[in-house]
């Protein structure tokens, strides 16, 4: 499941809240941030 921030309040939003509308169910912002994982991939380069 993806989690979205709003870019006014703050506050993180996880999709299921959203359904289709791409609306900040609490201050009704309508730009909306994914927030991405905190884990760092490695990469082997040849």
């Amino acid at each position: 499941m993806a989690e979205y921030k709003c870019l006014n309040c703050g506050k993180v939003i996880p999709s299921s809240e959203l359904n289709l509308k791409a609306k900040c169910p609490h201050c009704s912002n309508k730009i909306l941030v994914k927030v991405r994982p905190k884990v760092v991939k490695k990469v082997i380069a040849r």
